[in-house]
């Protein structure tokens, strides 16, 4: 085995025995639970719990969710575009009209996407 790669393998170890060791610890630190009857119910304001805590969710929930990380994770990538279109270093700045241009470009891709969605009803909770 190469030398080079023994941290890698210090590294693997550690990270696959720091879960394991800290629940061993915390399992022998922590108090043992005696509860019985109403105190194992949860908590609901002194009032009884209408249904199942595990009821079924609308996929439209799912959709909304799912079109909110992937639209969030696209204007991520405008931070980079800002940072390089406002550097005073000459060797990385965008020539200011090539820059804004670009940025259009990528909202304007970021607009469509949202028209459509809207134009196929996915962003209708009804």
């Amino acid at each position: 085995m190469p030398t080079q790669y023994i941290p890698i393998l210090i590294f693997a170890v550690l990270a696959a025995a720091v879960p394991g060791v800290t629940l061993l610890l915390f399992k022998a630190i922590r108090p043992d639970s005696r509860a019985v009857g109403a105190k194992l119910k949860p908590y609901e304001c002194g009032v009884p719990a209408e249904s199942d805590s595990r009821g079924r969710y609308s996929v439209r929930f799912y959709i909304i969710a799912i079109l909110f990380v992937i639209f969030d994770v696209e204007t991520i990538f405008l931070f980079p575009w800002a940072v390089l279109f406002s550097t005073r270093e000459p060797n990385f700045r965008l020539a200011p009209l090539f820059g804004l241009a670009s940025m259009f470009v990528f909202l304007g891709i970021l607009v469509i996407g949202y028209v459509w969605l809207y134009r196929k009803g996915a962003l209708e909770w009804v």
